[in-house]
């Protein structure tokens, strides 16, 4: 499953939930707030800025944002909402591409760092977000924590969503750190089903702090969600932030 296949056209045009779902204002607001905050007045850098899910809002509160997207059809959404002056994008993937200009702020959300597959391509990408910021400047990583303790010894897969027309799976390689989330979602009257799949390699949080250091990173804070809440053993994700040493 190609990066570049999972993220088609087909994909790109069904990415978009306009109050709903990741777009639901509750979900949205706490973080553009928070990112606004973090910027502190300087510019933003998205990885996989996707169709402008984050940056679109956060460039309307007057923060400058550039992204890196590997999907041309995801861009070319993005373009129905911002051209090219108001959010530049650069063709690239995220660990290794390179955006002009220095930044105070990049940011990853919504666990898309785990769309790189092996622990070599995340650390490049903590590197590449190095290469980008002026000192001082932060890098900051919205991702869920893997629920391994809820997978059975033997079992390969966990339901992890289960509601009227859709079913969220997830099947586990926990020797490479792989997992494949499998989305179900099925028509009005149950007969017809489409299949949505997605590979991932899943980081632990103390994994992700050891690849921040190897980047040149200090951890500044970590919480259980945007809006600051207690980051506990219960938490099911967490947003980071690491800093550069002045």
């Amino acid at each position: 499953m190609d990066q570049e296949q999972i993220w088609d056209a087909d994909t790109a045009r069904r990415y978009d939930t306009p109050g709903t779902g990741m777009f639901a204002p509750e979900v949205l607001g706490p973080t553009v707030d928070r990112l606004a905050a973090l910027a502190d007045g300087g510019a933003a850098l998205e990885f996989a800025i996707g169709t402008g899910r984050v940056a679109v809002p956060l460039a309307g509160r007057g923060v400058p944002v550039t992204g890196i997207e590997l999907s041309r059809p995801m861009i070319g959404q993005l373009r129905t909402k911002a051209d090219e002056k108001a959010i530049p994008v650069v063709v690239g993937d995220m660990a290794t591409t390179r955006a002009p200009g220095t930044y105070t702020l990049v940011y990853l959300v919504f666990n898309t760092i785990s769309n790189l597959l092996t622990q070599a391509e995340q650390v490049a990408c903590f590197r590449n977000a190095a290469r980008h910021l002026a000192p001082g400047g932060r890098f900051v990583i919205e991702l869920w924590v893997p629920e391994l303790r809820k997978l059975p010894p033997g079992t390969p897969a966990t339901v992890w969503r289960s509601e009227p027309g859709y079913i969220g799976l997830d099947t586990y390689d926990v020797l490479r750190q792989h997992v494949v989330s499998h989305h179900f979602r099925f028509g009005e009257e149950g007969r017809e089903a489409r299949l949505e799949r997605s590979p991932h390699r899943y980081v632990w949080p103390a994994e992700l702090d050891l690849m921040a250091e190897l980047a040149g990173f200090e951890r500044e804070s970590r919480h259980a969600d945007w809006s600051g809440a207690e980051f506990t053993a219960e938490s099911r994700s967490h947003v980071s932030v690491y800093r550069l040493p002045e």
